[in-house]
């Protein structure tokens, strides 16, 4: 390696990252006071800094190269996992040019069902280029976003969007629209959503790159005339601001009625998450007058509503047929009739893991357990306990003990047929059961491996799952309106937070250890043992701190340790991602 590039790894690995995020950060939060405050001559001035900022330009480096899953996952150009050398050119040499490589195509199994969805994976440059632009438009768009838009928002989440929806009902039956938007991902009218963006020219040139910039699938180069495509950085973004509009354009229709402006707004809810949407009012004529009028708009983006998606039901009762309440994002919400002991209105509102949820959760366990018919009893319960910790997690914030009992027991009876599997002859039910179900400090017969005496590791249990109720986030807060405390503890109490992410996150007053910058909802984060584990570490509280993915790295180039393996998401307490 030569002198100039010794320099440049030394360089990177040496950036003053804290204080490149202050830098930024300081910008886009006048960004989005600017875009609050409708001066859009400001905005673009500040977009335009942001963007040919150093900062701005390495962080963008930093988040695709370093924090991404998808890191390792090449282009059509081949490029991936790049060394620091390599960062620092590609930071230096990031800028809008108009210009775009097309994206490979790579299909993944859709949750649920056999179907199998596309991805288009950009160039490791344009995956770089993409979050640039993102932290220039996010925040202007931020101020703008309807505050019952939810998904693929930073601080925003599906319970968000379930504690919105019990708001709008839990004092009153309504009747709802459940539906969904056909492709909307494929769909998007592209010029369209160039009007609607309405930036500096350079920049629109820069979208209309990515979204004209085909689709390599195999050795096959498709054209992309309309759409934008799932697995770039700023596709979710962008599906944000087609979208955008839909709840004001209802309430219009709102105060076309007669009575107060403000009332009969208040009285009608339309609630999205991504492409996915419910309608709630009182009457049905409304509802039905709402889906026409959010058809027609639709149409203009170049979008319709799925037909096998939509549904007209009540909360509380039967209507033309179809049983009451609806799903939504997984949960089941529906109202049942009460006697006046119980409620003063005569109903309860209850939110549960839907039916649907219930059997992909089940279908995917009894996979698992088949899977590992031969495999040592400690192998499996690594590969059930992320699955059952994430589930249950996700449905903590609502009515879901007697579910996570019923899953229990389903568990219960597959782990029996698995043992008696391993077992066809020579042991009874009883020796079976003593041999892989053990007595534990706290409860009798739990699935587990036993060393010396003692658990070494144990099944999780549904039930164990605390229900803590979710708070719904403030209707039109943001991340960029400097309230770090209020958005600190909103991180603490997300449901979908391991307990050792949480616990150390409370401890650490929701900050990196290594940076000492506040945790944002973007950032990956990770559990580290302080003194290593290849060192003589121990895994326990005291020995643990909670660090960004990238602090993580520096860490551990540093502390003499070997790298071990890190898994994102709700797969293992190692690594949370919001």
């Amino acid at each position: 390696m030569s002198k100039t590039q010794n320099n440049l790894t030394v360089e990177w690995n040496q950036i003053n990252w804290r204080k490149l995020e202050k830098a930024v950060l300081k910008l886009q939060k006048r960004i989005y006071r600017a875009s609050l405050r409708g001066d859009l001559k400001v905005v673009r001035k500040l977009q335009k800094t942001l963007m040919k900022s150093w900062s701005a330009r390495a962080l963008s480096v930093r988040k695709v190269t370093q924090d991404n899953t998808g890191k390792n996952t090449a282009g059509v150009d081949g490029v991936k996992s790049l060394t620091p050398v390599a960062r620092i050119k590609l930071a230096s040499q990031l800028k809008l040019s108009g210009k775009s490589q097309a994206t490979r195509r790579v299909w993944i199994p859709k949750p649920g069902s056999n179907e199998k969805r596309p991805l288009g994976i950009p160039t490791m440059n344009d995956r770089a280029l993409q979050a640039l632009a993102k932290q220039a438009l996010e925040p202007e768009w931020e101020a703008r976003f309807e505050p019952n838009s939810y998904g693929f928002r930073p601080g925003r989440s599906c319970h968000d969007a379930i504690g919105a929806i019990y708001i709008a009902i839990n004092q009153m039956p309504k009747f709802v629209l459940d539906t969904d938007i056909a492709k909307c991902f494929d769909k998007i009218n592209h010029e369209q959503l160039l009007k609607k963006i309405n930036t500096f020219p350079t920049m629109r040139r820069q979208i209309k790159a990515w979204l004209k910039s085909g689709v390599m699938d195999g050795e096959e180069l498709f054209a992309t005339s309309e759409g934008t495509p799932q697995g770039g950085v700023i596709s979710p973004l962008l599906a944000n601001i087609a979208l955008h509009g839909m709840e004001e354009r209802i309430m219009q229709y709102a105060e076309t009625w007669k009575g107060h402006k403000r009332a009969n707004r208040h009285s009608l809810s339309l609630i999205r998450y991504a492409d996915d949407f419910v309608i709630l009012h009182k009457d049905i004529t409304v509802v039905q007058r709402c889906r026409e009028i959010i058809s027609e708009w639709l149409n203009d983006m170049g979008l319709e509503l799925k037909p096998s998606k939509t549904r007209l039901a009540h909360t509380l009762h039967k209507y033309e047929g179809e049983k009451p309440g609806f799903d939504f994002l997984g949960f089941n919400v529906r109202q049942y009739e009460v006697g006046k002991y119980q409620s003063k209105q005569g109903f309860k509102t209850l939110i549960t893991p839907s039916k649907k949820s219930q059997k992909v959760h089940y279908d995917r366990i009894s996979e698992i357990v088949d899977r590992h018919k031969a495999a040592p009893q400690e192998a499996l319960i690594s590969r059930l306990n992320p699955i059952i910790r994430g589930w249950s997690n996700y449905f903590s914030t609502v009515v879901s003990k007697e579910t996570f009992s019923e899953q229990d027991a389903l568990l219960y009876s597959k782990l029996r047929a698995w043992a008696k599997h391993r077992h066809p002859t020579g042991k009874n039910g009883h020796e079976i059961t003593s041999k892989y179900w053990q007595t534990d400090d706290d409860r009798n017969w739990v699935f587990a491996t036993k060393e010396s005496g003692k658990i070494a590791s144990r099944l999780l249990i549904h039930a164990d799952t605390p229900i803590v109720r979710h708070v719904k986030v403030k209707g039109e807060s943001s991340p960029y309106d400097e309230n770090l405390v209020y958005w600190s503890s909103r991180m603490g109490r997300n449901p979908q937070m391991p307990k050792r992410v949480l616990t150390l996150l409370k401890a650490q007053k929701g900050k990196c250890t290594h940076c000492e910058l506040y945790f944002r909802e973007s950032d990956v984060l990770e559990v580290d043992h302080i003194i290593p584990k290849s060192l003589g570490g121990k895994d326990e509280y005291k020995n643990l701190q909670l660090l960004h993915r990238h602090c993580h790295d520096v860490k551990t180039t540093k502390d003499g340790s070997l790298k071990s393996s890190t898994f994102t998401g709700l797969e293992t307490d190692g690594t949370f991602t919001w």
